[in-house]
């Protein structure tokens, strides 16, 4: 469904719900990225495993302390999509670790948790991540086994993102107790001995009529409401004979979300590209037609579609910025009157507000 179906958005609204943060993103400075800090994670056996953080660490206070380091939570919103927030955790040397423990019911990320979202894994469950080649084995005690049925694969959904947000982690195994699990011990979900973002995330085949015949591509729509959105991500299937994934993204971002998902989208639905998109050095350009723009009068891009657009694509691989022009016209403006002259990368932390 898109917003401007379910309800019109003034300008005003849009800036205050604005969610994402991070450098390069809307700003008038241009394309900027900041090289993640670096961090030393300890296995049982006390080998250290150095960690790339994507995050951003506060300033050090007077007394010299450091601040929290910003981390993004998969955790379950009120309508059961797994939802990243960010959320500012205490600076440890096992990153990974102290991300897992923060999605313990009942567990140090109680008092921090948004309104009407949860954690997802069990009260009490302990967790150790040992990362190795850019593969965490995480190990859950038998306190893991004690979720209800229609949590099991938003658990596996939340562990794997949330610990492939590192760059020293691509792919996650799980054990119990030592053991591999090759099926979750509750409904019997097959767990594939090197889960990734590849797997997805809040799946939607509504749709799909073959599932073999397809392939996923994962967008971002808006959940919560007017006063407080925040990103979704939905993995979606497309057919196969689409070639390009990049169209194929920007195709579901405009179709939207399901009618019946709680979902929204600020793409109207006669949003077309006018050519193909053209890829290089890591920045993907977009010609769309003027219905891309929120307001025809000022011609402005929506910042939840730009935002949207932005966190969809450079979920692929290889595209780590977005360059929009409108009928071949780089010249268009934010809704803060902005110009969007340089490419827009993505956000170092995703849903950084109070929801």
């Amino acid at each position: 469904m898109s917003i401007n179906k379910k309800t019109s958005i003034v300008s005003a609204v849009l800036v205050s719900s604005v969610l994402l943060s991070g450098c390069g993103l809307f700003g008038s400075q241009g394309k900027e990225k900041v090289d993640p800090p670096k961090a030393v994670s300890y296995t049982d056996e006390g080998e250290s495993v150095a960690e790339e953080i994507t995050g951003k660490e506060t300033a050090e206070n007077e007394e010299g302390v450091t601040a929290n380091l910003k981390t993004e939570l998969y955790l379950i919103d009120k309508n059961g999509y797994v939802v990243p927030a960010t959320i500012d955790l205490p600076k440890t040397n096992s990153v990974a670790a102290q991300a897992l423990e923060y999605l313990v019911e009942n567990g140090p990320v109680t008092e921090l948790l948004p309104n009407d979202f949860r954690a997802v894994l069990p009260a009490d469950t302990k967790v150790s991540v040992n990362i190795k080649d850019k593969v965490a084995t995480v190990d859950f005690s038998k306190e893991f086994q004690e979720y209800a049925p229609e949590d099991e694969k938003k658990i596996l959904q939340s562990v794997t993102w949330t610990l492939t947000q590192f760059d020293s982690i691509d792919k996650v195994k799980l054990t119990l107790n030592g053991h591999e699990l090759k099926e979750m011990p509750v409904n019997g979900t097959p767990v594939s001995s090197a889960l990734s973002r590849a797997n997805g995330i809040n799946m939607d085949t509504t749709e799909v009529v073959d599932i073999t015949n397809t392939k996923p591509v994962t967008v971002y729509y808006l959940g919560g409401d007017e006063e407080n959105y925040y990103y979704v991500p939905v993995t979606k299937r497309v057919s196969n004979d689409m070639d390009n994934k990049v169209e194929a993204v920007v195709s579901e971002l405009i179709k939207g979300p399901n009618y019946a998902s709680n979902l929204v989208t600020d793409f109207l639905p006669d949003v077309e590209l006018l050519e193909a998109p053209k890829i290089e050095e890591g920045k993907v350009t977009l010609n769309f037609n003027e219905n891309v723009f929120s307001s025809f009068e000022e011609k402005m891009i929506s910042k939840h579609l730009l935002n949207a657009l932005v966190l969809s694509l450079t979920e692929q691989k290889g595209i780590e910025s977005v360059a929009v022009t409108v009928d071949g016209k780089a010249e268009i403006v934010n809704e803060d009157g902005q110009k969007l002259s340089e490419p827009v990368t993505r956000p170092e932390n995703v849903n950084t507000g109070s929801f």
